[in-house]
């Protein structure tokens, strides 16, 4: 087995090899694929290096890092504008045909790249983190709410029967509230061009929301616009993007952003019309999409981090992911970082 790192200097060749690993990738997270990582690439990664495993001339692992400033970056640039389109359940390509650890032995290996002071890993599984060695100079921990479809199945197949007594009855206030407009409808975007018509009906609903809370959405930028509607445009085309619409009647509801592969249901974001008090379109949308999925023998409804309340809800369970910037163990930075964590007991 051999893991090399060198520049990246024909990004379409890497697409090429890419996506004929993925296939063999176990539980292939749509952060990992190339739809993702290679969305802008040319935008985004102004110095990229792969590091690659391979055995007999085959890839048995790839990883796409950006250097930017000394710092080596995985699946993100290290620019904060570039980046706002948000990683999770980042991490190495690996064959399943890969010796364990693996995926370690790949970031670890990111360290010999030359001019490379720290590891930025976004959005990883804090053991993959972990492994990847270092002394953390900085670190952040989200919570991942999800919905274990397997576990409602095992229940008899009903979703809302599974939810608390509140959650329950918010959502039948909601349906029955919606209701009066119309019969309530959720409909899947059927190619590439509706999915972007409601991408911008969806952005409308979203950036009136925020800027409600004076702040800007997740859609508030040129590159944002381009890079989701390029992003759109690829998941479409592969069967990997469920843009959703909800209706009641004639009247919009919401529409959701959801990410699909493996098995498992992203929800991204969402764009959700204004409501009167009894009606919750955020959960209206969600509990159908859910039902959606379980229909469509999904094994996850990923909510994504982030510790809303009304994820929570909908829920039965929890991952965690780590932010973390890394240093050499022997660094000066490590050591005082070290240090610091001593002080402070």
């Amino acid at each position: 087995m051999q893991i090399t790192a060198h520049p990246v200097r024909d990004l379409a060749q890497l697409e090429a090899e890419w996506r004929a690993l993925e296939p063999e990738v176990a539980e292939l997270s749509f952060f990992q694929s190339w739809s993702w990582v290679g969305c802008l690439a040319e935008e985004r990664y102004g110095d990229p290096v792969l590091v690659r495993v391979s055995e007999g001339g085959r890839n048995l692992a790839l990883a796409l890092f950006n250097r930017r400033r000394g710092r080596l970056h995985l699946a993100e640039s290290g620019d904060a504008a570039l980046d706002a389109p948000f990683i999770e359940h980042n991490a190495p390509l690996v064959s399943a045909r890969a010796p364990e650890g693996t995926a370690a032995a790949v970031l670890r290996a990111a360290w010999q790249v030359p001019g490379v002071r720290r590891l930025v890993l976004g959005g990883t599984a804090p053991a993959l983190a972990a492994a990847a060695g270092g002394t953390v100079l900085r670190e952040m921990e989200r919570p991942v709410p999800l919905l274990d479809l397997a576990a409602v199945r095992a229940c008899g197949g009903d979703y809302l029967a599974t939810r608390s007594a509140n959650t329950r009855q918010q959502l039948r206030r909601s349906a029955r509230a919606l209701a009066q407009r119309g019969p309530l409808r959720l409909e899947r975007a059927a190619e590439a061009g509706e999915a972007l018509q409601w991408f911008e009906r969806l952005r409308a609903l979203h950036d009136r929301t925020w800027a409600a809370r004076g702040a800007p959405g997740a859609f508030a930028t040129p590159f944002l616009l381009r890079f989701h509607r390029a992003l759109i445009a690829t998941a479409a085309a592969r069967g990997e993007l469920d843009m959703l619409r909800v209706t009641a009647g004639e009247a919009e509801v919401g529409y959701l952003y959801n990410f699909r592969l493996s098995g498992r249901v992203l929800a991204y974001q969402s764009g959700l019309a204004a409501a009167a008090p009894a009606e919750k379109p955020g959960l209206t949308c969600h509990a159908m999409a859910v039902e959606r999925a379980l229909a469509a023998g999904d094994a996850v409804y990923d909510f994504l981090a982030g510790d809303a309340q009304y994820k929570r809800s909908l829920a039965n369970g929890a991952g965690r992911l780590i932010w973390s910037e890394r240093v050499p163990a022997l660094s000066p930075l490590a050591l005082a970082a070290r240090l610091r964590r001593l002080v402070k007991g």
